[in-house]
């Protein structure tokens, strides 16, 4: 999927570009804020577990707002604006850090902002691209955008743990702020007329709720998606869980450094671009259920090689955790993602994404709370090994359906 049409299209490759540079950005914080708070701040499990919690908290309590409003507004506007938010809340932890006034009250105060802004951009972004280029090059699309996003986990991890290193974990926030900025640049260049918004009911009645009902009801009246949500919310809770404690037992149990766990995440994400490059061959050999399947599974055994870190060998089991799981979830994602935007009509693209969101990620901020509070209760270790249990129990939301199909269905308008 690196060839195609969407090569030649200069709009797409616009937002390919800049969404590029800002996901390096953001893989660059993804380790420097959770490192501010152990290393700087010298935050306890909990409190890196609430931070983390933070972060995506927005989507439970949002989630389904935002999409009312994604289909009510024009996207792209939504997407700038977001950009400029995270951006300027990123901004001051430089800034604090500077006038010696970083606290972890800030720390919360960004995740939140950040949170709220990625809430509001992501669901505008996914509604946005079929209207940019169409059903057609739906899997193109979200191809390449994976492409992207698995190079910047290879370079963003490893620029970070540089940075960090270099210029202190505070400082080197600043890098994801730029990148945002990047980003507002690009989406400002885009030509390309975008549909007016059409967001009332399919029975003609408008009006705030009756718009979030009807979005609601596309995702539990097709059982697919919400089998699918199902899923992909039980795995998000599980490795919430064990992320919540992730740099905690790396940085205090195995004693590695900042730039050796850069290193790691980044050679891990070799796995995610070869993941990207491969999700479409591997439906087309297996099929599009056992995909999902197959997919989901591995992510929450590759879970298990982070605990078993702890007896030796640490370095490699990281790695090849981070590389299979790396692997597995653009395969996953660009293939579930793809389908609901296909059996979505467009006017509902941003409700049906704002439902599955609020489900999936609703469930990122209870499994990193819990994970704090089994972390500083019980110690990071027990943590890790509950979310890796829960993690394996998403595979059965895939037997219960999806696991039937084959190809991808036909797209609806």
């Amino acid at each position: 999927m690196l060839g195609g049409r969407l090569w030649r299209d200069g709009e797409f490759l616009k937002l390919w570009a800049g969404q590029g540079i800002s996901e390096i950005g953001s893989q660059v914080s993804m380790l420097a804020l959770p490192t501010v708070a152990i290393l700087v701040l010298g935050a306890s499990p909990f409190q890196v577990g609430l931070l983390a919690a933070c972060e995506t908290v927005a989507f439970p309590v949002l989630g389904l707002v935002a999409g009312v409003y994604v289909d009510r507004l024009r996207r792209r506007p939504i997407m700038i604006a977001c950009d400029v938010g995270r951006l300027l809340a990123l901004a001051s932890v430089p800034i604090a850090f500077e006038l010696n006034v970083l606290s972890m009250p800030l720390l919360y105060a960004v995740a939140l902002i950040i949170g709220v802004g990625t809430v509001f951009f992501d669901l505008a972004y996914q509604s946005y691209l079929p209207a940019l280029i169409g059903r057609a090059d739906l899997i193109e699309g979200n191809t390449k955008l994976q492409v992207t996003s698995s190079v910047a986990q290879m370079a963003g991890p490893a620029l970070g743990g540089f940075l960090i290193q270099l210029l202190g974990p505070a400082r080197a926030v600043a890098a994801d702020a730029a990148s945002f900025l990047i980003s507002v640049v690009s989406l400002v260049w885009i030509r390309r007329a975008e549909p007016s918004p059409s967001p009332a009911s399919k029975s003609g009645r408008r009006g705030f709720f009756n718009e979030m009902w009807e979005g609601i009801q596309v995702v539990f009246g097709n059982s697919t998606i919400w089998k699918i949500a199902g899923s992909t919310s039980t795995f998000n809770l599980g490795s919430n869980l064990c992320f919540a404690v992730f740099l905690i037992f790396v940085y205090r149990v195995l004693h590695l450094s900042p730039g050796t766990v850069g290193v790691i995440f980044a050679a891990g994400a070799v796995g995610g671009l070869l993941g990207a490059l491969t999700a479409a061959w591997i439906p087309r050999r297996i099929g599009l259920g056992p995909t999902l399947f197959v997919t989901i599974l591995l992510g929450g055994l590759s879970l298990v090689l982070v605990p078993l870190a702890q007896y030796g060998l640490a370095i490699p089991l990281l790695f090849a955790s981070m590389f299979f799981g790396s692997f597995v979830n653009p395969v996953y994602n660009i293939n579930q993602v793809s389908l609901r935007q296909t059996v979505t009509p467009d006017r509902l693209q941003g409700r049906m994404n704002a439902t599955v969101r609020t489900i999936v990620w609703g469930t990122n901020p209870i499994g990193a709370f819990i994970g704090g509070i089994i972390g500083s209760t019980y110690g990071v270790v027990p943590a890790l090994y509950v979310g890796i249990a829960i993690s394996l129990l998403a595979g059965f939301w895939i037997l219960l359906g999806p696991i039937r199909l084959r190809v991808q269905p036909e797209a609806v308008a």
